[in-house]
């Protein structure tokens, strides 16, 4: 126990003692909990079998001493990761360095964000349901405090929730199913499907003996613990330098055109570039990805040969290169459109170009001039391309196929006959 956390647990026993006089229900229970036994008993079932409550961490060393009666209860503290870290300090300095520290803002800085429901984003029955994981600003949470939206300050009661706050929940595979499932990152799909998770299933049912080897999520992502993660590729599969391969170069251009970060005029770095560096959503030096990767191998090492690990990350890598061709070839169809008029630049995009930050919204606000093709496109790159690298990496055949490769090859097809169509259409309208 590290010595912060030690001096933490004294001040609770002190506040404890001296609050007990106001106890009505029992002399040795302090207010909060004899007033929430009724109000939100889950929270007092929760935090008595916790940790916290064995170590004398009870509701005022992380909610504080204001609130103390109903007429009040706006005055309680809700804690960020920062009061978790009074504490948990080694905890708290990885979580920094990962990428789930960054899931508030890398919401914010997509442009569909913007134009979306708020209460899809901001009060989390959306996106900000899972990137509410995220450090905000003080003056973000004043903001979202006043749209009423005060419940979610803290990151770390994503995984460990509240209030057993338990290590052992945080470190079951199934604390990352609510987030990495679904549309554009179905890894708990993946992982719960294929030969891992199998395993894992297997010896959690009592059929497996206990030191057969059944990898979860975390063992692989969050390895003895830490609370640092980050992959080799990223979330949008893209990375720089670019490779040596001429093609595979010019795909990922392509690509990287279409998320807004290279100028499709000139192929230069835009601003978003800047959003990318300061958010660590992509390896941008060959040092970085590599490094990942070396992780990445010693952790598949434990269990199998590192020649066997490196060449199953190195299929996934051509892999990749493929569903990069594919992606290209769908871009520049229709980029095309839009240079030639066919389809309307929207009022908010920056360039007459495919924008995949617009997500589903290619109209940009107005719902009235959505383009389709620019739908399947989208889909092809958030939903399929995704499927094809990341049923590879995870080693689950018929996502890396059927949900993914198969798909896009048909999105392709269906983009080819719509441009077709659009290109007719829009000849006989002269």
């Amino acid at each position: 126990m590290s010595m912060k956390f030690f001096q933490m647990a004294v001040v609770a026993i002190i506040v404890m003692s001296s609050m007990a006089g106001r106890c009505e229900a029992a002399e040795d229970e302090i207010n909060c909990i004899t007033c929430h036994r009724t109000v939100t008993a889950g929270h007092v079932t929760d935090w008595e079998s916790s940790t916290h409550a064995e170590m004398g961490v009870d509701c005022s060393v992380c909610h504080g001493t204001d609130h103390q009666t109903e007429k009040d209860a706006g005055l309680a503290r809700l804690p960020d990761e920062s009061v978790c870290g009074e504490c948990h300090t080694d905890q708290f300095e990885q979580f920094k360095k990962g990428k789930h520290s960054h899931g508030w803002n890398s919401m914010n800085a997509m442009n569909v964000t913007h134009l979306e429901p708020d209460a899809l984003m901001e009060g989390g029955r959306g996106c900000g349901g899972c990137h509410n994981m995220g450090i905000k600003s003080e003056s973000e949470r004043q903001e979202l405090k006043k749209k009423g939206y005060r419940y979610q300050n803290n990151s770390c009661d994503e995984c460990h929730t509240r209030h057993t706050f338990a290590k052992s929940e945080a470190q079951d595979p199934r604390a990352c199913q609510q987030c990495h499932m679904g549309y554009d990152h179905p890894q708990w799909e993946m992982w719960s499907s294929a030969k891992h998770g199998t395993r894992w299933f297997t010896k959690d049912s009592g059929n497996l003996p206990e030191t057969a080897t059944a990898p979860t999520c975390q063992t692989c992502h969050l390895p003895n613990g830490t609370h640092t993660n980050r992959t080799a590729w990223g979330f949008f599969g893209v990375r720089l330098p670019l490779p040596g391969d001429k093609q595979w170069a010019d795909d990922r251009t392509i690509i990287l055109k279409a998320l807004g970060i290279l100028n499709p005029k000139t192929g230069e770095p835009t601003k978003r570039l800047d959003v990318v560096k300061a958010l660590d959503m992509a390896r941008l030096t060959e040092e970085d990805w590599q490094n990942e990767r070396n992780k990445m191998i010693q952790t598949c090492s434990q269990c199998h040969s590192k020649t066997y690990a490196e060449t199953q990350l190195k299929q996934g890598d051509e892999m990749m290169k493929k569903a990069d061709r594919l992606m290209a070839k769908a871009i520049l169809i229709v980029a095309a459109l839009y240079e030639d008029g066919i389809i309307q630049k929207p009022a908010e995009y920056e360039f007459a170009y495919p924008d995949f930050f617009y997500f589903m919204r290619t109209g940009g606000k107005s719902m009235d001039t959505m383009s389709h093709i620019d739908q399947v496109l989208f889909e092809m790159y958030m939903k399929h391309r995704m499927r094809t690298y990341q049923g590879c990496f995870h080693v689950n055949p018929d996502y890396a196929y059927w949900y993914g490769w198969a798909m896009m090859t048909k999105d392709l097809g269906e983009i080819e006959e719509l441009a077709n169509l659009l290109r007719k259409t829009h000849e006989g309208k002269k």
